[in-house]
């Protein structure tokens, strides 16, 4: 599949990786290596926007969340400075708002966490209308609900009855999901 994906890539194999998943990006970067894109990395809205600045990549993976702001910055920037690059937004909250959001501003497409590298491959290599194939390993139905539900916990800045209140949910049924592993 790598030999089928590097005719594919073009001339430019250029592709940052904004994360600030430090073992993630490591991981992402390594895989994408070996399927041909030269990678750069980034670990933060502000080292993605300077590198996006100085060497506008080809390709993209950001992701939405990052620790110093949100990686629609950086697709701001990749798009104004390179208008073919191909950019794929990764967020762990799958939202449609930040979807459209996230297409609005210019991204190829939006992948939620976790993805692997194929799914990344494939999504930056579609073209066209041409949708890449479904996941492998897609979220279960258990554990986007369970993404869900974090996501809103922590924009009610981790406060349970406001969380409970938002997702009409009782309270104490709420204690319990968050207070259990996360589902697989």
């Amino acid at each position: 599949m790598a030999d089928s994906a590097l005719s594919e890539i073009g001339p430019d194999k250029s592709l940052l990786l904004v994360d600030d998943d430090e073992p993630f990006l490591k991981r992402l970067a390594k895989a994408m290596e070996k399927r041909g894109f030269e990678v750069e990395t980034a670990g933060s809205v502000a080292a993605g926007k300077a590198i996006a600045t100085v060497r506008p990549p080809a390709y993209a993976v950001v992701d939405l969340r990052l620790g110093d702001g949100n990686g629609l910055d950086v697709v701001e920037v990749i798009r104004e400075k390179r208008e073919d690059s191909r950019i794929v937004v990764l967020t762990g909250y799958g939202a449609i708002a930040t979807a459209v959001a996230a297409v609005k501003i210019g991204a190829t497409d939006y992948l939620s966490k976790p993805a692997d590298a194929q799914d990344v491959t494939n999504a930056l290599l579609s073209t066209g209308d041409e949708l890449p194939p479904p996941p492998e390993n897609p979220m279960s139905a258990d554990r986007v609900r369970w993404e869900h539900i974090q996501r809103v916990y922590e924009l009610c800045d981790r406060n349970v009855s406001e969380t409970a209140r938002r997702l009409n949910m009782h309270r104490r049924t709420l204690q319990r999901i968050l207070a259990k592993r996360s589902p697989r």
